[in-house]
């Protein structure tokens, strides 16, 4: 029916609503009020980044880098560059919590070294930083259920929407938002608020299967040995490495363009959509 709210200057009031939406990221204390915590079955990523000048600014691609070790094994994870306006490229590493060194990771370390082994040319140097290393927790794979309680909606971070493969958050946010907002108009149009919990049937529906499948892959990365082995094997292949990239990036048509929709499509529908 509403939240009641106290900033940090000590003001305090009550706003009243029928449907509250919960966009209030990883931590959710909209969530935690209802009794909705993150369930630890889940993985967790981490995500830390900051900006450099570079000439690497005029590329036309966004590089991913599948090579972030902690001493001699390969995390479950990836580190990037990508192009922005104004002179500069966004550059950070992500780790999922699939892996054994997950709590011993020194992030900020982790990132400076994969950046100095970056091409000389990019000048990823401390002297070419500007603004500070930022550091985000990503909770994966529907990390807080239900959707939908006590006439609350859980809405991308709040509910766990980030994608378990490569740790895109915004998509989902944004087009979980939509949903939302389809059910909140519905269900207030008809004056039932048990309409409400069709917008987390909806959501299992369009992504459980596949952040199912997320999850179970990256247990698996999860195992340094593993992980080296498709490395060294996998990335020589370039078919094989297209049906990687569809297939993390969750980049499957529903109306199946190709052999690779089909697959990756029948595999969502024949996993349980938890």
């Amino acid at each position: 029916v509403g939240v009641r709210w106290r900033d940090r200057a000590g003001r305090q009031g009550e706003v009243r609503a029928p449907v509250v939406l919960a966009c209030d990221g990883v931590s959710s204390r909209l969530a935690t009020a209802v009794g909705l915590a993150r369930r630890r079955d889940r993985p967790m990523g981490v995500a830390v980044r900051t900006y450099y000048r570079s000439p690497a600014t005029h590329d036309e691609w966004l590089s991913s880098f599948l090579d972030l070790q902690e001493g001699d094994d390969l995390l479950p994870g990836y580190g990037w560059v990508f192009p922005l306006d104004g002179g500069t490229v966004n550059v950070g590493v992500g780790v999922v919590s699939t892996t054994a060194h997950f709590r011993a990771i020194n992030y900020r370390q982790l990132m400076s070294r994969w950046a100095a082994a970056m091409p000389e040319a990019w000048q990823l140097t401390p002297g070419h930083q500007e603004g500070r290393v930022r550091s985000a927790a990503l909770p994966m794979g529907f990390s807080r259920q239900p959707h939908h309680r006590d006439g609350v909606l859980l809405v991308g971070d709040a509910g766990g929407m980030v994608n378990p493969m490569n740790g895109e958050g915004i998509s989902y946010a944004m087009e979980s938002a939509q949903l939302a907002a389809e059910f909140v108009d519905r269900a207030l149009d008809r004056r039932s608020t048990a309409l409400l919990d069709g917008y987390g049937a909806e959501l299992k529906r369009r992504w459980g299967g596949y952040y199912t499948l997320g999850r179970w892959f990256m247990e698996v990365m999860g195992n340094a040995d593993v992980a080296r082995f498709c490395a060294v094997h996998g990335m020589a292949h370039e078919p094989l490495m297209r049906f990687a990239l569809k297939f993390m990036a969750h980049l499957t048509d529903q109306r199946p363009s190709d052999r690779m929709d089909l697959v990756i499509n029948a595999l969502q529908k024949a996993v349980p959509a938890a």
